[in-house]
């Protein structure tokens, strides 16, 4: 009896191991001068959505860095994450992605979009406000999304609630309408102040000739982009 209940016990640390290294499913990427390391600790994620979301990284991430920070990170983590309970989040060239968002939403993959922005945005310390930085990742979710649409991702209506500093998708249009009534490339002059850490609410009426709140103004009372 004890010789059976050792070799089930040995038995049992065998599946779990394999198990555990089947969840930690690891794999490495390397093209065009980037590598990305994907893993997942979830055995059941779609492999077709894992392979949308390293194309996305490939096509959209060069994109990124050539228009908005050259010296970005050459090398970057995904992590699919059982036990985050957001959507994403990122730090230190990681993303950490919710196995539990992607299999109620398998159809938004440029979750991948917003959050390598962040990777390409390394405020560090910045001074800037938190909206600007969230605005500035859904706007460039916006401008390079793969495939928005599919997610039923868009651009919010404006409305006369909404707050320039609400940030994610309200920012993003108010940046997108700046960039089409006269203001092109405001984005990266924004996006490259808070990364040198020279931001200041100053900025905008140095690069725009209105203060943001008068620029705000002016797009409440003719906010088609």
């Amino acid at each position: 009896m004890k010789r059976t209940t050792t070799l089930l016990c040995a038995a049992a640390l065998v599946m779990i191991s394999g198990y555990h290294l089947k969840a930690q499913e690891k794999e490495t990427i390397k093209k065009n001068g980037l590598t990305l390391h994907f893993t997942s600790q979830d055995p059941t994620f779609d492999p077709a959505l894992k392979k949308k979301m390293i194309e996305t990284f490939f096509k959209v991430y060069p994109q990124l860095s050539k228009e908005y920070n050259k010296k970005t990170d050459k090398e970057v983590y995904f992590e699919i994450d059982t036990a985050y309970d957001g959507v994403a989040a990122t730090g230190g060239g990681k993303v950490t992605y919710s196995s539990a968002y992607f299999k109620k939403f398998p159809g938004d993959v440029d979750v991948v979009t917003h959050e390598v922005m962040h990777i390409v945005q390394n405020y560090g310390r910045s001074k800037g406000p938190g909206w600007l930085t969230e605005g500035i990742a859904d706007y460039v979710r916006y401008k390079f999304g793969v495939d928005n649409p599919g997610a039923g991702w868009a651009l919010p209506e404006f409305k006369s609630t909404h707050s320039y500093k609400n940030s994610y998708r309200i920012t993003a249009r108010f940046l997108a309408w700046l960039e089409n009534h006269g203001n092109k490339g405001i984005v990266q002059k924004i996006d490259s102040s808070l990364r040198d850490h020279t931001y200041t609410n100053e900025i905008w009426e140095k690069e725009t000739g209105k203060s943001l709140d008068d620029q705000w103004k002016a797009y409440s009372e003719n906010p088609a982009l």
